[in-house]
């Protein structure tokens, strides 16, 4: 990541932080820069081997692309 994404991530955690509960961040173990969708991953999985969880998805320009959430089968 350049600084134009570390600005955005930093703006996308402070909106999240302000939101608390209703945020879409909280409760996140890891998150990942995806440079072709321009966005970043916020997964709730404390295990990498298996989730039941898909991650919320927001875009650097603030934008939720997914809420993430249960994965229903």
């Amino acid at each position: 990541m350049g600084t134009k994404e570390l600005e955005a991530l930093i703006a996308v955690l402070e909106r999240e932080t302000k939101a608390g509960r209703e945020g879409h961040a909280l409760g996140t173990w890891t998150i990942r820069y995806d440079k072709e969708r321009s966005a970043f991953s916020f997964d709730h999985c404390e295990s990498e081997v298996y989730c039941n969880e898909r991650p919320a998805v927001i875009g650097t320009d603030g934008s939720v692309i997914d809420p993430g959430g249960p994965i229903e089968f």
